[in-house]
């Protein structure tokens, strides 16, 4: 055995957790039974769970704020029905964050639409770095690695490095054009590995866009032990780093990046943290292919913020 999983035992081990949960007044009976579950785990490094439905409660000094609670679409409903509505949730949560929370507290949004949602909440905390906020591309990050794993016949931990770009809806794109895998004790490109650019760039490329909903309609609800997984990688790699040699998605302020994406947008990059610090992967060339994927998924979140922005204004 290597030594660096022992040290990451070690190393987590150590770090105790108070979860404060936070809910709507009517659902505090539900969320009593949440706690009660939790203290049933037994799990080691749980010390408290506080349940409230009380922002200055939830809030107050918050090293992590995981922001699931979301308006979802229901029949019927138009884009920017959604939207509004979202934005007033999300508005009421960065002003709390940005009055009670630590200035250096580390912002998840996995509420959808999460990119907008979670530009809507660094909006409305401007005290708090725009870096700090990110949104959970993290699902379909894993959904990619684990559709390449599948094809080849490997595990997930053999792929790395896949990216998905932009958005957390049906126009991201899921690209593996800088992605390894070890097959056989050898590292070598995805599109070497698989030899079939048409499903890689066809089926292989749908099916991550899609998965959330073929997941709901195989199992009548949404993604649910998936996204807590992907959430847990994704504040994992927030706190601890990400492993050298590799890089994750994640949602986050297109401010400064090199790839032509505009700016003031959450949009999701392949970055690697430090510190608890992340930085764009930078240098990666850019197809034609990719190019044109990258810039419609680009231009449903700039159309997405504008129709926030105004609703913002408003609310």
């Amino acid at each position: 055995m290597s030594l660096q999983p022992i040290q990451s035992k070690l190393f987590l081990s150590l770090q105790p957790l108070v979860l404060v949960l936070l809910d709507i007044t009517p659902m505090m009976t539900v969320l009593e039974g949440v706690v009660m579950e939790l203290q049933d785990c037994a799990l080691p490094l749980l010390r408290e769970v506080i349940p409230t439905d009380k922002e200055e409660v939830a809030f107050k000094d918050l090293d992590i704020a995981i922001l699931v609670g979301s308006m979802p679409r229901r029949e019927g409903m138009e884009r920017k029905d959604l939207l509004k509505a979202n934005v007033k949730i999300f508005k009421s949560q960065g002003a709390a964050l940005d009055k009670y929370a630590k200035k250096t507290v580390k912002v998840v949004v996995v509420g959808n639409p999460a990119n907008t949602n979670c530009l809507i909440a660094s909006k409305s905390a401007p005290s708090i770095p725009k870096e700090n906020f990110s949104c959970l591309t993290r699902l379909d990050h894993n959904r990619a690695k684990s559709q390449i794993a599948l094809k080849l016949g490997v595990t997930s931990n053999d792929v790395k490095n896949v990216i998905i770009w932009g958005n957390h809806s049906s126009t991201q794109y899921p690209d593996v054009n800088h992605a390894k895998v070890n097959v056989k004790g050898k590292e070598v490109g995805v599109y070497e590995a698989i030899k079939d650019d048409s499903w890689l760039k066809g089926d292989f490329i749908l099916t991550v866009q899609q998965r959330g909903a073929a997941v709901i309609k195989a199992r009548k609800l949404s993604s649910a032990m998936s996204a807590a997984k992907a959430i847990c990688d994704h504040v994992r790699d927030i706190w601890f780093g990400t492993p050298a040699g590799e890089f994750v998605s994640m949602g986050v302020i297109s401010d400064g990046n090199s790839y032509g994406v505009p700016e003031d947008l959450l949009y999701s990059f392949p970055v690697v943290i430090k510190d608890k610090t992340w930085k764009f992967v930078e240098g990666l060339p850019i197809n034609d292919f990719s190019r044109e994927k990258m810039d419609l998924t680009a231009k449903e979140l700039t159309e997405e913020k504008e129709t926030a922005v105004e609703f913002l204004s408003s609310a």
